[in-house]
């Protein structure tokens, strides 16, 4: 059972030891926000009477929750007021205590961050309708505030590490939205290590015979190629040093279990895992962006890459922010191995996403993002796809409609594609020029009449890829868009302008 203790612990030596969530790496700084003591404790004794006689499905007492919740925010070095939050978070809604008790007690900062989870309710299936209100209601309280979706990541974690004490149905119930809802926003903000943790505690839940499989027949195999990695790290280590460039740490990283499984279901690879490279892969982390260029061009001298298996993240990122660089080599015995190269705050920005940013100070990023949650700030242009899934909620009245648009807009596999000027526009899979052209401007949509990609001129209906450049060819005196772009139009933001601004025939 977690305790006080644990948690001061994890605020005081949060990311200095292995069981934080968020690893100091190299000399980055910690923002020096300080957390005062006395007021998690306090924060503490106030929700463990609010919430004395309470016990969970696990006989249990309800702080335990609380405390694990807050222990995950302060290992993911979050601010003073996400931590009091997330020991605070279901005050108002499970005892006799209300959110004025909290403003007064611990700040409107605190109560506003507990109305926001609050606001939120238990999101549960209790038909349709109900549970498209209470997403609309999560993406509102995100838009506020973001530290909202970070404490109720925090609060599912901890659910999901102890389902075992609840009923069968509301097990699977609670992983199979875990999966489809929360796993697929932890990607969209950039928190890898969420995500993962996320899917890897509902698989067993949604799938047991898959995980059952995973765990007998690929497992053991990840773990010889455990010992390889080990092998690859020594050769390349010593190679670095011999070449006087400085490492801030050289480690295997094993691909998710869920993830995994879900790579081994598609084509080429059909339940073979030999024919899958990064199984466990190399992670290099260095000092500079240059380092990683450097690191690049050693590891193929020392081993010949494989023909269009290099992937530059850092010079053209990830629609959630991922940089880094990945190579697939022949390694030693001839072997096939992947090695990813980055930076500390790539590391960061990747394993954590917005977290990271309560985390460390980088160089330039203070100009733009603001703190996020400081009342009257604007969502950084990354985060806008927030508020489009508030006024998706307003434009389709058919809750299962906006469920249906969730899945393929919002939470599907995205691509990014560029702008002639070089901005990057963030898209689902499939999606075509004129969902481009209605993302970048209502006007470009309703005026399109071509396009090009990479100074190809192409159809509407052609489906982008990642990295494809996106040029649209506009008439001025188009009088508004063709009905039949409906055929291939993918997002629901295009379909609805399609349909109130085409000409009625």
């Amino acid at each position: 059972m977690p305790t006080l203790d644990d948690l001061l612990k994890a605020i005081k030596a949060s990311g200095k030891q292995p069981g934080s969530r968020i690893p100091v790496i190299g000399n980055l700084r910690r923002n020096r926000q300080t957390v005062d003591l006395d007021m998690v404790k306090l924060a503490f004794e106030y929700a463990q009477e609010a919430h004395r006689g309470q016990t969970r499905k696990s006989g249990g007492p309800y702080i335990e929750h609380c405390l694990a919740t807050a222990i995950t925010l302060a290992q993911m070095g979050m601010d003073q007021e996400t931590i009091i939050a997330g020991l605070l978070h279901d005050v108002p809604e499970d005892t006799a205590f209300s959110l004025v008790d909290i403003e007064k007690n611990f700040g409107s900062e605190v109560a506003t961050l507990v109305a926001g989870i609050t606001k939120l309710g238990k999101i549960k299936y209790r038909g349709i309708e109900r549970y498209s209100e209470n997403l609309r209601k999560m993406f509102i309280s995100m838009a506020q505030d973001i530290r909202t979706i970070v404490i109720k990541m925090a609060d599912r974690l901890h659910n999901l590490e102890t389902l075992q004490y609840l009923p069968a149905k509301k097990q699977r119930r609670i992983a199979e939205e875990s999966l489809e809802i929360y796993a697929p926003i932890a990607d969209r903000l950039g928190m890898g290590q969420i995500k993962g943790e996320i899917e890897d505690q509902s698989f067993p839940y949604v799938n047991p015979e898959a995980f059952e499989w995973m765990q007998r027949e690929i497992l053991p195999k990840v773990e010889l190629k455990k010992e390889y990695i080990e092998r690859v790290i020594k050769v390349l280590a010593k190679e670095l040093a011999d070449k006087k460039l400085k490492v801030v740490s050289i480690s295997g990283r094993p691909k998710r279990i869920y993830s995994l499984y879900h790579k081994l279901l598609k084509a080429p690879y059909d339940r073979d895992v030999s024919k899958i490279y990064d199984l466990v892969a190399a992670r290099v982390i260095v000092p500079s962006v240059a380092d990683c260029y450097h690191v690049l061009g050693i590891v193929h001298q020392l081993w010949k890459p494989l023909r269009g298996r290099v992937k530059d993240f850092i010079s053209q990122p990830k629609p959630n922010g991922y940089r880094s660089l990945h190579t697939t080599v022949f390694g030693p015995e001839g072997k096939i191995v992947e090695i990813q190269i980055r930076t500390p705050q790539m590391h960061a920005q990747a394993e954590y996403g917005i977290a990271a940013h309560w985390y460390y100070k980088e160089a330039g990023d203070r100009a733009n993002w603001r703190r996020i949650g400081d009342r009257g700030h604007t969502l950084p242009k990354k985060l806008k796809w927030i508020e489009d899934l508030v006024s998706w909620q307003k434009e389709i009245s058919d809750s299962q409609l906006y469920l249906t648009s969730l899945t393929l807009d919002a939470f599907g596999n995205r691509i990014f594609v560029f702008t002639p000027k070089g901005d990057v526009i963030d898209l689902p899979e499939a999606a075509t020029p004129v969902d481009f052209a209605y993302h970048v401007h209502t006007f470009i949509g309703d005026h399109c009449a071509g396009a090009r990609i990479n100074n190809q001129l192409v159809s509407l209906d052609t489906a982008l890829k990642s990295g494809d450049v996106c040029e649209i060819i506009t008439d001025k005196n188009r009088k508004g868009p063709s009905r039949d772009w409906l055929r291939f139009a993918k997002t629901t933001a295009a379909k609805a302008k399609i349909r109130a601004n085409a000409p009625r025939r």
